[in-house]
């Protein structure tokens, strides 16, 4: 079965279907990570998106319920070179083909990524459509020119949970562990893992929950996730955010950067294709130790938009020296723009949760007092 993506400015990619047929628009990006495809389809910050993995070769290890990120994958569409049919790996329990069947996903082979990759960095991530089966090539690009971009939308509403939760996988708490209230704006599953491996005791709260609901139940801390799209659409979380800092210790990660950014006073912007991949060199501005980080973002907190009396920069991107993490100087906050927990990609950031648990181990001294 044939399949294509179609951009906006009328480019018209074609290859061939390994996923289910059908047509779906959203914003094409491209990912660099060499490994990692399931966690990139499962993470909800992609919600919105057609993913273009940069690596040639894809679906060589096949899938494992081990490697979500998600109960499912959240993509609009994935864009691959070469799609490998029969995978080699004793944790495979599946082929990548069937495992996007049996979810829905629209997938294209035999595209030139390595020309899309270069279209896309330099006219930008942009409107398209992907489809397979049956279509009208022309019609693929009048769809893709009018349908909703990213900007504005809200789309942490069609992935955050609908109820609270206890996060049970991988428990290590213990009496007087620390209670994390995680927002979920699209979290990934492998940020309460860490947390919960840290001996931390979970709870995660849908987006719109309110400050004095997610006080109430007396957390240690608040961690504010990942999630997708442009952080301006949700000024309802923002302003429940502004209600918690100075409550409880702040560790924003992502999208919970960008809103507590926000929060502070800040603005974001769009970046011309974003950060997606895990090797991205991110520098701490303090100690001068660069960390390889994972990443996944198509918005940036403006630097010169925060009040630097209040709000210290902590960490810098070194391919763009964009702003990737920040901490108030009188509050317990701290932010990063990475992902440290890094699933799939490198864990050099890790140390992160412990300087998490350190904020809040501060907070009990300082009440203890």
């Amino acid at each position: 079965m044939k399949g294509a993506i179609a951009l906006e400015d009328g480019r018209v990619f074609e290859g061939e279907s390994f996923g289910v047929e059908g047509k779906k628009a959203g914003e094409v990006v491209f990912n660099t990570s060499m490994t990692g495809y399931q966690e990139v389809l499962t993470d909800p910050s992609y919600k919105g998106q057609i993913v273009t993995m940069t690596y040639p070769l894809i679906g060589n290890y096949g899938v494992s319920p081990d490697d979500v990120e998600s109960a499912g994958p959240k993509v609009e569409g994935f864009v691959v070179r070469e799609y490998c049919p029969y995978p080699s790996n004793w944790r495979s329990t599946g082929s990548l083909g069937d495992y996007l069947v049996e979810h829905g996903i629209i997938a294209v082979s035999g595209i030139d990524t390595r020309a899309l990759t270069k279209h896309i960095r330099t006219a930008g991530a942009m409107r398209a459509v992907i489809a397979a089966g049956e279509f009208d090539a022309d019609n693929l690009i009048a769809e893709a020119r009018s349908s909703p971009g990213l900007v504005g939308r809200d789309l942490v509403k069609e992935v955050t949970c609908e109820k609270s939760y206890e996060w049970e996988e991988g428990g290590n708490a213990s009496p007087g562990a620390y209670h994390v209230v995680v927002y979920d704006f699209g979290v990934k599953w492998n940020i309460l893992r860490c947390l919960s491996e840290s001996g931390c005791h979970v709870t995660v709260v849908p987006a719109a929950t309110r400050a004095t609901e997610a006080l109430s139940t007396t957390p240690d801390g608040i961690l504010l996730s990942n999630g997708p799209g442009d952080p301006a659409g949700v000024p309802y979380v923002v302003e429940e955010v502004g209600e918690l800092l100075g409550k409880k210790p702040v560790f924003g990660i992502c999208l919970g950067h960008q809103l507590l950014a926000l929060a502070l006073g800040g603005k974001t912007y769009k970046l011309k294709f974003g950060h997606r991949g895990a090797n991205h060199p991110v520098k701490e501005l303090t100690s001068g130790k660069i960390d390889i980080t994972c990443q996944n973002h198509g918005f940036c907190v403006d630097i010169e938009s925060l009040d630097q009396r209040e709000v210290e920069i902590t960490h810098i991107n070194l391919n763009d020296m964009t702003l990737e993490g920040m901490r108030h100087k009188e509050l317990p906050v701290m932010s990063v723009q990475y992902h440290p927990e890094g699933s799939a990609g490198p864990r050099d950031a890790r140390h992160l949760f412990g300087k998490f648990k350190e904020m809040m181990l501060g907070e009990r001294e300082r009440k203890d007092d």
